[in-house]
């Protein structure tokens, strides 16, 4: 019996009493600003960005393998090949040089880049992740619905952002308590951001929290909160690959906050498929009036 014993255990490669060491998943972490660039990804000379500096921490504690950069030039198949998922912090069009002047991604980097994601790799969004690949410029357009017409990468993320109003406290709802990392938002939770409001939503979204908009402002550049509860945080399958996306993340005390920390850390688990989750699409349950786009003003 001991000899059987030791020979299983030289097959599996482990030592008698002892778990196989997990392989540090890769992340890039993407933050070009073609757009407005956000503060908390703002680098002051080689220091981590705010958001890096929690993401680091988070990496150390989850095992995964943390690679900033704002050069959309690493969009290449070569190097896309070297990551398990990818984390965007975006604005604009990338394809472009644009605010902050770094090397865009070329047409072929982001084709090969979305054609990874529908393979199976991971991809998690934050905030303006969906303030990105706008298919047209002009903001009137914003309150127009393109459907399957949209950006690709718009298509991919689930949804796109319209526009935000003033920051304000607003109460979070739970449609997936059992999301990994959800467990304890599962009563809802009221928190102050810059909140965005969305529209050409995926019908298979599976909606983690809602954007409950009683008792928000509602009136001039706040019209975008007057319209019934709306995804905010949410998973969907894109093919093969996993995404995640959370309207939270522009205020630097929101990622210092452990819920959303939990939260994230979760949706980062999940698309990288180390986390399992029923992400049945909810969205009609969860929000049955998401298809309401806002008034302009």
């Amino acid at each position: 019996m001991r000899i059987v014993l030791a020979a299983l255990v030289l097959l599996s490669g482990l030592s008698a009493g002892d778990a196989a060491p997990r392989k540090p998943n890769k992340i890039l972490f993407f933050t070009k600003s073609s757009g407005f660039e956000h503060s908390v990804i703002k680098k002051k000379g080689n220091d981590p960005s705010h958001a890096e500096k929690i993401l680091l921490d988070l990496a150390k504690k989850n095992g995964w393998e943390l690679t900033h950069t704002k050069d959309g030039g690493i969009f290449t198949p070569e190097n896309i090949a070297k990551y398990d998922a990818f984390f965007f912090y975006t604005t604009g069009i990338l394809t472009e040089a644009g605010t902050d002047k770094n090397p865009p991604m070329s047409k072929e980097g982001k084709a090969a880049f979305l054609e990874a994601i529908k393979a199976g790799k991971g991809f998690i969004g934050s905030h303006s992740a969906a303030d990105t690949f706008h298919p047209t410029a002009p903001r009137e357009d914003r309150f127009k619905a393109f459907g399957d017409k949209n950006d690709p990468y718009l298509l991919m993320l689930g949804g796109e952002f319209i526009r935000h109003g003033k920051q304000q406290k607003s109460k979070m709802t739970c449609a997936s308590p059992g999301f990994p990392g959800a467990e304890g938002a599962k009563d809802g939770f009221t928190i102050e951001e810059e909140w965005y409001s969305f529209k050409d939503y995926q019908k298979d979204l599976h909606v983690i929290l809602a954007q409950e908009t009683e008792g928000m402002l509602k009136t001039g550049g706040d019209s975008v909160y007057n319209r019934p509860p709306y995804p905010a945080t949410w998973a969907r399958m894109h093919g093969q690959g996993r995404v995640f996306y959370t309207s939270m993340g522009h205020r630097e005390d929101v990622w210092t906050n452990p819920l959303f920390q939990s939260i994230l850390s979760g949706g980062i688990e999940w698309a990288l498929g180390n986390a399992k989750a029923d992400v049945t699409p909810n969205i009609e349950k969860a929000t049955p009036n998401y298809t309401v786009i806002p008034p302009e003003k």
